[in-house]
C-alpha cells in the first residue's frame, strides 16, 4: 500500500510511504535529485535514462533508509512568485540608485545597521541573508543566532530617510522569504510587528566617533 503526504498528515512533506506494518518513506525531492545526478552520470537526457534513474533512486532509498528530518521548509507557489518578481524588481531598482550614486561623486557616510528579524529558525535566517545579500548596495557583515539580528552595511546613513526605508526592505524581503518557504507558525510570526532595532554604527568614523 503506498500513501502520499498530502493525504497523510503524518508523514514528512513532499513524501510517500509504501508498506503498513513497518512502511519505508521515500522522500519525493531526493528521489528527483537522485534521478537527475543518474541522467548528468548518463550525459544524455532519454526516456530511459529517467527511467532507470528513477528506479535506481527508488532502490537506493529502500535499501538504505534516511532518518525522517524535517527541515522547516515549505513551497508555496504563489509566495515563491511574489519573491521572485520581487527580488528582480528590486536588484533593478538597487542597481540604478547604485550607479547614481558612483556617478554623482557626492560624499556619502557608510554604516552598519542591525535590523531584528522576526523569524528565528536557522533556515529562514539563512534564506532570509541570503536574499538580502543580492540586493546591490548593501551587505550583509553579521547574523547573529540569538537574537536573530540581522547587520547591514549600507551607503547615504546620514539620511535617515535611507535607513529607515532599509530596514524596511530587509523585513519586507523578510516577509516574503518567510511566505514563500516558511512554516504556517513563521508566516504568522512575520505579520507581526517587528521589534525596535539597535543602535546604528559608522563606519566611517568608528563607534567612539573619533
Amino acid at each position: 500500500m503506498i500513501s502520499v503526504s498530502f493525504r497523510n498528515k503524518k508523514l514528512p512533506p513532499y513524501s510517500c510511504a509504501i508498506g503498513t506494518r513497518h512502511p519505508r518513506v521515500l522522500d519525493l525531492p531526493q528521489l528527483a535529485w537522485l534521478t537527475a545526478i543518474w541522467v548528468l552520470l548518463w550525459g544524455t537526457l532519454t526516456w530511459a535514462n529517467l527511467l532507470t534513474g528513477a528506479i535506481v533512486s527508488v532502490v537506493l532509498s529502500l535499501a538504505f533508509p534516511q532518518p525522517q528530518v524535517d527541515l522547516g521548509l515549505r513551497l508555496h507557489p504563489w509566495g515563491i512568485l511574489r519573491l521572485t518578481a520581487y527580488l528582480t524588481y528590486d536588484m533593478f531598482s538597487s542597481g540604478v540608485r547604485v550607479t547614481r550614486q558612483i556617478f554623482a561623486e557626492l560624499p556619502y557616510r557608510a554604516a552598519v545597521i542591525g535590523i531584528p528579524l522576526r523569524c528565528r529558525g536557522d533556515l529562514m535566517l539563512t534564506l532570509t541573508a541570503v536574499s538580502v545579500s543580492n540586493m546591490p548596495g548593501g551587505s550583509v557583515v553579521e547574523v547573529r543566532r540569538d537574537t536573530a539580528t540581522l547587520f547591514l552595511h549600507i551607503l547615504d546613513a546620514h539620511d535617515p530617510a535611507v535607513v529607515d526605508a532599509a530596514r524596511r526592505s530587509v523585513w519586507r524581503l523578510e516577509e516574503l522569504t518567510v511566505c514563500a518557504f516558511g512554516t504556517p507558525d513563521e508566516i504568522a510570526r512575520v505579520g507581526r510587528p517587528p521589534a525596535a532595532p539597535p543602535e546604528t554604527r559608522d563606519t566611517d568614523r568608528g563607534e567612539d566617533g573619533a
